[in-house]
């Protein structure tokens, strides 16, 4: 299998990228910037995913495109929703599966909600980034429902604990839930980068979720 992974020199891209070598992928990465520690083994291109030609060079042959890159700048603009169109095309006209990570912010903290981040206790700083990819996720589930166009996609969402700031421990193990954050029997909810990529390679390799999202946590 060959992936192409926009925004494979970050935390999350880089672990699914090591992830998908272990598994004798091909993998190859779209950045604006050439990595500070390069990955054996990946192909790095270093250009913008906004650039229509750079996309379409970057995926073409690819069996996945995955998208991991924030969803806005750090002054809170939204910098993916506007080239979601164009990234979607990309991949379809490439018979490629779109693979997003996605943020927790937009998973319910129970059946029904409400979402994380309408909690009281979710961080106002997050909450530009977390909106964003909420509005990623809806602009998937309403312009390409599962069974209706030649998009094959899939959106993965953390446990309310995941980022570089905490990597946590690589178990080897993970749990999935459906638009509901994953929780232990304590309430609290983790996963570390390793583990969410374990996961996120588990679903390239063996697709088990059509055009929806997924939960993922410990």
């Amino acid at each position: 299998m060959k992936i192409a992974i926009i925004g494979g020199t970050g935390y999350t891209g880089g672990n699914i990228a090591r992830e998908a070598l272990r598994r004798g992928f091909q993998v190859s990465s779209l950045a604006r910037h050439a990595p500070e520690h390069p990955i054996d083994g990946v192909e790095y291109l270093t250009g913008s995913y906004a650039d229509p030609e750079t996309l379409r060079r970057f995926v073409d042959g690819a069996d996945a495109l995955v998208v991991a890159v924030h969803a806005t700048t750090d002054e809170g603009t939204s910098v993916l929703l506007p080239h979601l169109p164009a990234i979607a095309r990309a991949a379809a006209d490439a018979g490629a599966r779109l693979g997003v990570v996605g943020g927790a912010g937009s998973s319910y903290v129970s059946e029904g909600g409400p979402r994380l981040i309408d909690t009281p206790d979710f961080h106002e700083e997050w909450k530009p980034e977390a909106v964003t990819h909420a509005k990623v996720l809806d602009w998937l589930l309403e312009n390409h429902p599962a069974g209706t166009d030649s998009l094959h996609w899939f959106y993965v969402s953390p446990a309310a604990l995941y980022g570089s700031y905490a990597p946590g421990e690589t178990t080897g193990a993970y749990r999935t839930g459906g638009d509901v954050l994953v929780t232990k029997e304590d309430g609290s909810s983790e996963i570390s980068g390793t583990d969410f990529a374990l996961a996120f390679v588990d679903e390239l390799a063996e697709p088990k979720h059509e055009n929806r999202r997924f939960t993922v946590g410990h």
